[in-house]
């Protein structure tokens, strides 16, 4: 900001006049650089919901060699959360509704594809669980879901 005299005022009146002037450069410089952290920010998000696909629990995949499967449109993601919370196709469902809900997309869709995502920590006993109740309903398509990378 600039503080200064008129031009064409006399330096010996008593009235001087004083203008002023902004320079918006940092301000605008200021606006741009909160866009740019706003948009990344925003892309980090929405990749991170991108890669929870339609559920809503957060799991820690092991690490392993993976092979794409390509999901299908009778592909149901069931996953399994640290504390043994099962959320089928993002919704929640208790460990006993299981079989029922296999039986359900079995008899609406008999090559389902189940994509189990299974947090690092759950129990082995657990996960076979799950894989066995599909099984037995007759659901023959299985993945379980891995990260990659060191």
């Amino acid at each position: 900001m600039a503080i200064g005299k008129l031009p064409g005022g006399s330096d010996e009146s008593s009235e001087e006049a004083i203008f002023a002037e902004i320079n918006i450069t940092p301000l605008t410089d200021i606006f741009l650089v909160l866009l740019i952290i706003f948009m990344v920010a925003s892309s980090v998000s929405v990749a991170k919901a991108h890669e929870q696909k339609r559920t809503g629990l957060t799991v820690n995949l092991p690490k392993g060699t993976r092979q794409e499967i390509p999901e299908r449109a009778q592909s149901m993601i069931v996953e399994i959360s640290p504390t043994g919370d099962i959320v089928a196709d993002g919704v929640p469902i208790k460990k006993d509704n299981v079989r029922g809900l296999f039986l359900a997309r079995f008899k609406n869709a008999p090559d389902t594809q189940v994509i189990l995502r299974a947090d690092r920590n759950v129990p082995h006993g657990t996960v076979v669980e799950v894989m066995e109740a599909a099984k037995d309903v007759g659901l023959r398509n299985l993945a379980i879901a891995t990260r990659s990378g060191p």
